[in-house]
């Protein structure tokens, strides 16, 4: 493929065929997942509208990748998480965070991968030695560690039945002091509206 400036075009017609305006040659989403592996960037129009509808080709190649093998990425308790912040307002942050950690799972992935080339050189059984599981664990640990802390800082009230016994009374205090500036709101619209009539 030819190496241009900007991101390739792929073109989606109604009859859900990709077309590759790079390479003038029909494509498949496994072929777009390909791309993806390889770091060729690609935008994807609808070929009638020319609306961008990356998002939603990524999102079906991810489901397929998903169905197609049995090693899913994105576990249940993941996906119930990414769909009860819809519509919360922890939802403008996801995405950088996400974004952010991903960066640091693939940065950390290749500097193990960088260490395992080291030490075992040209070896070829090396190099299809995968990531150790308790590393890969571990990142998956410290993730899911940062993103708790971060629900916690935007919603305090998100993972109320999670955390120590001191956590429980700040989270009680705090109740207590929502209640408080409600009472304080409250009177404060009984004054205004006594003032109005």
């Amino acid at each position: 493929m030819a190496k241009n400036s900007g991101p390739v075009t792929i073109k989606k017609y109604a009859n859900r065929r990709l077309y590759n305006t790079g390479t003038s040659t029909y494509v498949t989403l496994d072929d777009l997942a390909v791309m993806v592996k390889k770091g060729e960037d690609f935008t994807v129009l609808d070929a009638k509208s020319g609306d961008d509808i990356t998002h939603s080709v990524l999102t079906q190649i991810i489901f397929e990748q998903e169905s197609k093998t049995g090693n899913t990425l994105l576990p249940v308790s993941f996906l119930r998480q990414l769909i009860s912040i819809y519509g919360d307002q922890m939802q403008m942050v996801v995405p950088s965070y996400l974004e952010h950690s991903m960066s640091a799972l693939t940065e950390q992935q290749e500097q193990v991968r960088a260490q395992i080339d080291k030490a075992f050189g040209d070896n070829p059984v090396a190099r299809n030695i995968q990531l150790p599981i308790q590393l890969v664990e571990e990142q998956v640990r410290r993730n899911t560690e940062m993103f708790q802390k971060a629900m916690q800082m935007f919603s305090p009230f998100a993972l109320a039945h999670s955390g120590t016994p001191d956590d429980e009374k700040k989270r009680s205090d705090s109740s207590r002091d929502i209640d408080e500036l409600k009472q304080q709101l409250k009177s404060l619209q009984d004054k205004i509206n006594s003032i109005d009539s």
